[in-house]
């Protein structure tokens, strides 16, 4: 007797393979048949022609403390994410001394816009190794199964001390500290180790991630960890302008682990055509041996502007930022008051940073975020588009609008991946080889951008609502968030519909998927506030054979464990 059938579905399995009409029995938490399915089981679900796919496998999170204390892994949890890898971007919290412990806080608050109230009050600080944190995690249950990978700044702060501060160049025996700690977390069970090298990750206090700028011998060294643990994903947060200069490191880390070298590949306004360069850059390094790839995101990443967020247009200026620390209600009231709506208007904001004036002053690059979502907006329907065609000032068009909804209204600002003013070039970038599905940030960004719900967005928009240019095959959108990312990880338990492997499902009402508007709930610890995306249209989702998702509601299962190291 099967513990469970799912009948009658449209089964993509992940690998590619076009889409068949089936059904999936499933037995002790792995795949037993996949085809026409007969026989009795304990519980039978009629998918009645709804899609059944793998799980999705989101290699890109930062639930580094939101796996301490939520086991919904929310917005993954939501959105059929069976396999979440967090550790991304070089930060995280281990190891970790406790006299550093308020310092990653504030790294991470800074990098990854994650309130440190929140983290402060939710993190229960049970290790100081990274051992130990696995162990901590391992004590834990959520709804999805959880890897991480070891961050270079924690790792560079707890061998150096005070001196881990980018600038500062680590020492011969320093270096191979760091290397032994990185190898010693890769045996315990990390999928990997991460850095940044970006100028635009910065602590709360301006200061850039420890290794920003170190020399390339520094992260060459420890990435021999890598090899000699024999697995592992070397991943890093580059500047984007600046990737063509940092491949030949790359490649040197790529043929010295035989692994794979996972950067964050995004389009930026300083060089909108350098993409189709490093297509062909990454296609020479697997000419050549070389796995690196390029982690792409499947829409812009997109800036959300509200007045309870982190951006507005109106920051910096006197009279709105003598009202920000108000309780959200009077702040909103005390907005929609014409008084103080045309002294903030003539005002100019003070001590901006040019990021600051870029993202609050080009209203070309603004539009409002209606009910119907429209993540690849045309040029003539931004805030200064309208503003001209009606006369008006576009920053008291922008005002207005944030009032709107009840002092709730958004503004959409595709801050990365929008240079060409269309999804276009990665639509393109989504079809090569050399790249991977990932960047979905989930758990990030709180108050700024809230693309955690990335793999329900990839089915929905690319492979059905797409009006400004070619679709993607369903399939093989399937696959990428699936078996593909997956195997980046050395996850070969999972990503398939294939008798033997991992009971990760999502059944999915393709026809009726949506997002819902993004909102602010004050749901983290301490009623810290982060935006997020609900969908609709997840009949259930499954993990390891339980179903944790029914209806796109929870239902209280948390079959969700540790990964520790490649399956």
């Amino acid at each position: 007797m099967h513990d469970l059938i799912i009948k009658n579905g449209r089964v993509i399995d992940g690998t590619g393979t076009e889409a068949f009409s089936g059904d999936v029995a499933i037995d002790n938490g792995t795949i037993s048949e996949v085809g026409r399915v007969s026989g009795p089981c304990h519980r039978e679900i009629n998918a009645d022609g709804a899609l059944i796919t793998p799980g999705w496998v989101d290699i890109h999170t930062h639930y580094d403390a939101q796996a301490t204390w939520d086991p919904e892994l929310t917005p993954s949890g939501w959105h059929g994410v069976t396999t979440a890898v967090m550790g991304s971007c070089g930060v995280g919290f281990a190891p970790a001394q406790p006299d550093r412990r308020n310092w990653l806080i504030e790294l991470m608050e800074g990098v990854e816009d994650i309130p440190g109230s929140a983290l402060a009050d939710g993190i229960q600080w049970e290790w100081e190794s990274f051992p130990e944190y696995l162990d901590a995690l391992d004590r834990r249950r959520w709804v999805a199964d959880v890897g991480t990978q070891v961050p270079h700044a924690a790792v560079r702060a707890y061998v150096m001390g005070e001196r881990c501060a980018d600038g500062i160049e680590a020492s011969k025996d320093e270096v191979h500290a760091m290397r032994s700690l990185v190898h010693e977390a890769l045996k315990a069970g990390a999928l990997g180790f991460s850095t940044s090298r970006t100028p635009l990750h910065k602590s709360v206090h301006g200061d850039l991630v420890p290794g920003t700028s170190a020399d390339p011998t520094e992260i060459i060294t420890i990435s021999e960890a890598i090899r000699d643990a024999g697995h592992g994903v070397f991943q890093c947060a580059l500047h984007h302008p600046d990737v063509p200069q940092q491949l030949d490191w790359m490649r040197q880390i790529a043929s010295r682990t035989g692994g794979y070298v996972s950067f964050n590949f995004n389009i930026s306004d300083v060089a909108p055509d350098l993409w189709q360069q490093l297509l062909g850059d990454l296609r020479a390094a697997h000419d050549n041996g070389e796995r690196i790839v390029g982690q792409v995101a499947g829409r812009p990443v997109g800036i959300l502007q509200c007045w309870d967020g982190t951006v507005n247009p109106f920051l910096g200026r006197p009279t709105f930022e003598a009202l920000r620390d108000l309780p959200k209600e009077e702040r909103r009231a005390r907005l929609a008051d014409p008084v103080v709506k045309a002294k903030i208007l003539s005002e100019t904001p003070r001590d901006a940073s040019p990021l600051m004036q870029f993202l609050c002053s080009s209203f070309n690059k603004m539009w409002p975020f209606l009910e119907e979502a429209d993540y690849e907006p045309a040029a003539e329907n931004s805030i200064a588009a309208a503003a001209a065609r009606a006369g008006v000032d576009p920053a008291e068009l922008a005002y207005d609008h944030l009032n709107t909804d009840k002092g709730q209204g958004l503004l959409y600002f595709p801050f990365l991946n929008y240079a060409s003013g269309d999804l276009q070039p990665l639509f393109e970038m989504h079809q090569h080889p050399c790249t991977r599905m990932g960047l979905a940030d989930a758990g990030a960004h709180c108050g700024t951008i809230c693309d955690g719900s990335m793999p329900t967005f990839m089915l929905s928009f690319w492979t059905r609502d797409r009006l400004r240019g070619p679709k993607l095959d369903l399939t093989e959108v399937v696959r990428r968030q699936t078996s593909e990312t997956a195997e980046l990880f050395g996850l070969n338990d999972r990503g398939r519909l294939i008798p033997g492997l991992r009971a990760d499902l999502n059944i999915i009402d393709y026809d009726n998927l949506r997002l819902a508007k993004p909102s602010m709930a004050w749901d983290l610890p301490s009623g810290a506030p982060r935006f997020v995306q609900r969908p609709h249209g997840y009949l259930a989702t499954i993990c390891q054979g339980e179903v944790t998702l029914e209806n796109d509601e929870f239902t209280g299962a948390r079959p969700g464990r540790l990964i520790r190291g490649a399956r």
